[in-house]
């Protein structure tokens, strides 16, 4: 042990290793940046295996592996519920939008809706992403690391361990672009799945195997369907509020939809959502019942978001510690650096291009590494602040539930309704940030209660949707917006299905998504 670490002098050279080489490579890839499109987009040519294990290594960060567990532990297995939605949101979002977003060429989601719309919808929703990629995203997973360092270095201030963990994901991520991000990511992927892998076999086996644990554990907390009145997951909010903070997080967030846009066909894009879908499943045994089973290796934890370390240094030997940390760590490098390269691609894209349309290509590309530095900065300084808000978990999703409703309504409605317009949209947006804020402030901040906050998302969206209605219609002259070419109809589903005609049924996305929900239904029920 070093200085009261946990860690031994293997782990710790396992860890440096690790750090060392995830930079390098991702240092290896920046020199081919040279053009917007490479920088910002991956040159446009991403695979689906490459998609599917990015999306997935974006997704599970340092919030997820100890949220998921410390969740489970608090509460029972039914925040597993927003993992297995991801799938069947994914399904939804690459029959509908997906197509859409790849055919316009955009660089950024905010892009899309002033093609739907106008710019005033544009740089809202633009502002409102920046907002959540610094204070929620990257702060969060900034904290979550710092959580587990802390107890792994516990000399070290909590500000030095966010500091580092920033400039590690940032160095590459400056120089590289999403390229650099993506490549790292695939790595990632894979080292954090085994790593989670190593935790549960562990962890299952301490607590005396999988019948042991089933057999010790109340029914109720090995219950993804939860009743009515549950505080924590009611299966009224699982079926309403569930599916749309999911759809804001796989189909208009920026970080996650970035990934989507490199693709190099519709169909790699699909396939790789699809891909990153079927590897939500496993999370179940992989990071939630590991949580369960602290329940009978460390009970009476003062807090929940303390499983997850107590399962990585107080369970595994020697080494191991060293590769499960490394990957720990790689969720935090991947998830950080994808927030820092989506922030800095707002930045660029949807504010200093719109002021300059003439700045060169390298100007962007410079752009866009001193954005990234600027939210570096910004993140570091925010995430010791969560400590604030109680868990981590309840952190990330109250402000979502309250901040995301507006956008989801736009998307949602402007997608199957071809005379929403510009003015109706701004009017929604405006309106429903205005009074998410408000109640946010007096439900959570000032403590006066209200609705679950899973209930809440869908009473804001169906309220920013009728604002969007509304308005559209008094100040339309009832024919289609000018965004109409941007609205799904059957036409485009039967133009569709003559394409895909001609495909091996297993290459048909459709096909595909049929077994992905298949397999989630199944999960469902054997844990209902």
């Amino acid at each position: 042990m070093n200085g009261g670490s946990p860690l031994g002098s293997w782990d710790v050279a396992i860890i440096l290793v690790y750090v060392v080489a995830i930079i390098a490579i991702g240092l290896a890839v920046s020199r081919r940046q040279r053009t917007a499109s490479d920088y910002f987009l991956a040159h446009k040519s991403k695979t689906w295996p490459v998609i599917g294990l990015a999306l997935l290594a974006s997704n599970i960060s340092s919030t997820t592996l100890i949220g998921l567990a410390g969740a489970a532990y608090d509460h029972g297995i039914a925040v597993f519920d927003y993992e297995w939605m991801a799938g069947v949101v994914l399904v939804f979002f690459c029959i509908f939008l997906l197509p859409f977003l790849l055919k316009t060429g955009v660089y950024t989601t905010p892009e899309f809706l002033e093609r739907r719309y106008d710019r005033r919808s544009r740089l809202l929703f633009s502002a409102l992403t920046l907002f959540l990629n610094i204070a929620v995203d990257t702060a969060g997973t900034l904290y979550g690391g710092a959580l587990m360092f802390q107890l792994a270095f516990p000399g070290v201030p909590m500000g030095v361990i966010v500091l580092l963990l920033a400039l590690g994901a940032g160095i590459y991520t400056t120089a590289g672009g999403l390229a650099a991000v993506m490549v790292t990511e695939t790595i990632q992927a894979v080292l954090l799945l085994t790593a989670a892998a190593v935790i549960a076999v562990m962890a299952f086996a301490q607590a005396g195997g999988w019948d042991a644990v089933m057999a010790a554990t109340k029914p109720e907390m090995l219950s993804l369907i939860r009743p009515a009145d549950d505080p924590v997951l009611p299966w009224t909010g699982l079926v309403t509020g569930v599916p749309l903070i999911g759809f804001y997080f796989w189909c208009t967030n920026q970080f996650m939809v970035q990934r989507v846009l490199s693709a190099k066909s519709i169909d790699h894009g699909r396939w790789g959502c699809l891909f990153a879908g079927l590897l939500k499943l496993p999370v179940l045994f992989l990071m939630v019942l590991p949580g369960t089973a602290a329940l009978l290796l460390f009970p009476g934890l003062p807090r929940g978001d303390l499983v997850y370390p107590s399962l990585v240094f107080k369970l595994l030997p020697a080494g191991v510690v060293g590769l499960v940390v490394a990957g720990f760590l790689s969720a935090i490098m991947s998830a950080t650096a994808s927030t820092f390269n989506s922030a800095s691609t707002l930045v660029t894209m949807d504010f200093v291009r719109l002021r300059w349309p003439h700045l060169g290509e390298r100007r962007l590309v410079t752009t866009g590494r001193l954005a990234t530095l600027a939210f570096m900065g910004l993140a570091v300084l925010w995430a010791p602040q969560i400590a604030r808000f109680g868990s981590l978990w309840q952190y990330l999703q109250a402000i979502l539930a309250y901040a995301v409703p507006p956008v989801v309504a736009l998307f949602l409605v402007g997608l199957f309704w071809a005379r929403a317009n510009a003015t109706g949209a701004f009017a929604a947006f405006s309106g429903g940030l205005v009074l998410g804020l408000g109640l946010f402030v007096y439900c959570v901040v000032l403590g006066h209660g209200g609705p679950h906050f899973l209930l809440m998302a869908p009473l804001l969206v169906l309220a920013s949707a009728v604002i969007l209605v509304v308005v559209s219609l008094v100040t339309g002259d009832g024919k289609p917006s000018d965004g109409a070419a941007l609205v799904w109809t059957p036409t485009v589903f039967r133009a569709e299905t003559a394409t895909l005609a001609g495909q091996p049924f297993w290459m048909n996305y459709r096909v595909l998504s049929l077994a992905l929900l298949g397999l989630t239904a199944v999960l469902v029920v054997w844990f209902r």
